[in-house]
């Protein structure tokens, strides 16, 4: 009879069990982050710091939130970064340069997301690619599709100001001259949907059991590439969505931009205890990911670091996130 493995009073505890460790550590860091660029920096302080860490944390909220999906199959989406832009790109072009109505850009701007998902999930699960070359293939394609649609010239979608700038109150609203960011709340409407549709249906639970044992799925009858390209036109719907949020809080985008967003996603999914290995994630692990990612992106320049500076820090940090995932799946096997 194998003997259990003992734990410690803070990992055998039920509430901690519940949680799980690694959210527990990540919500610790994420504190000592923010009270170390409080204290290093007075900027960082300022209510203007928190709508730029929510402007950050939107876009990459939603890109994470499907990405976590794909992960979860044991597979993983590199064409998000530049398919947020370029789908953001091709909804903007149509409003501002063919003036067609607003809702009209919103809509081609996540159809966009909802073909190129498809896409990808048919070449994945039908097609038998490796994930990491199929999505790779479609990320150098968006990214040049982009600039084939507007002309290689960038653009912007209406100000706020404007009577199409509706789209940008959606995230953030003005109340008595203060800029609200309310669109966090439609990030957690969205993070508890998702969680519930992974964890309480039917395809969330073989979306799951895919990255488990694809094999043993397949043989218990599952039909396996439905539900593997389910999880990439998930991955693309929410790029759509993440277009929406990116083109509501800055001011343009620019023709074959959006690379290396994905890997703050991802990166954001692992850190909140996705597994690369496939068959374990949650929703609520990838928005504390992602909300750490922000902190990081707007905190590091404040304190006088510059751009090198910045991608070395977070790529150690997803070193050692990975290191964790790693010796996590060695204490499983």
């Amino acid at each position: 009879m194998t003997e259990k493995k003992k734990g410690n009073a803070f990992t055998d505890n039920p509430l901690v069990r519940a949680i799980g460790v690694q959210k527990i550590v990540v919500v610790l860091v994420l504190l000592a982050m923010l009270i170390f660029f409080s204290t290093a920096s007075s900027a960082f302080r300022q209510y203007s710091t928190l709508l730029s860490i929510m402007d950050c944390t939107y876009y990459l909220a939603f890109l994470g939130i499907g990405v976590t999906f794909c992960l979860i199959t044991g597979g993983v989406d590199l064409s998000i970064g530049t398919g947020m832009f370029c789908y953001a790109l091709v909804g903007g072009y149509l409003i501002t340069q063919k003036n067609m109505p607003v809702i009209v850009g919103i809509i081609v701007t996540v159809l966009c997301g909802l073909l190129v998902g498809t896409i990808n999930g048919l070449i994945v699960s039908k097609g038998g690619h490796a994930p990491f070359l199929a999505t790779l293939c479609t990320m150098m394609i968006v990214r040049g599709m982009g600039a084939i649609v507007t002309s290689n010239a960038s653009v912007t979608w209406p100000s706020s100001s404007s009577p199409n700038g509706w789209t940008r109150k959606i995230f953030k609203m003005d109340m008595g001259g203060t800029k609200v960011p309310i669109g966090f709340l439609w990030v957690l409407i969205l993070a508890v949907v998702m969680s519930i549709f992974l964890n309480k249906t039917r395809p969330g639970r073989y979306i799951i059991a895919i990255g488990s044992n694809k094999e043993a799925t397949r043989l218990s009858g599952v039909n396996v590439a439905k539900y593997q390209t389910l999880a990439y036109i998930i991955s693309g719907v929410f790029t759509g969505l993440a277009a929406l949020a990116y083109s509501s809080a800055f001011q343009s985008m620019i023709p074959g931009g959006g690379g290396g967003i994905e890997l703050n996603a991802i990166g954001g999914a692992i850190i909140g205890g996705t597994s690369m290995s496939g068959g374990a994630g949650t929703i609520s692990g990838t928005i504390i990911g992602v909300f750490l990612m922000s902190v990081l992106q707007t905190g590091l320049p404040m304190i006088g670091l510059q751009a090198n500076w910045q991608q070395i820090i977070i790529g150690l940090v997803l070193i050692i996130a990975v290191y964790i995932d790693v010796l996590k799946n060695k204490k499983l096997a």
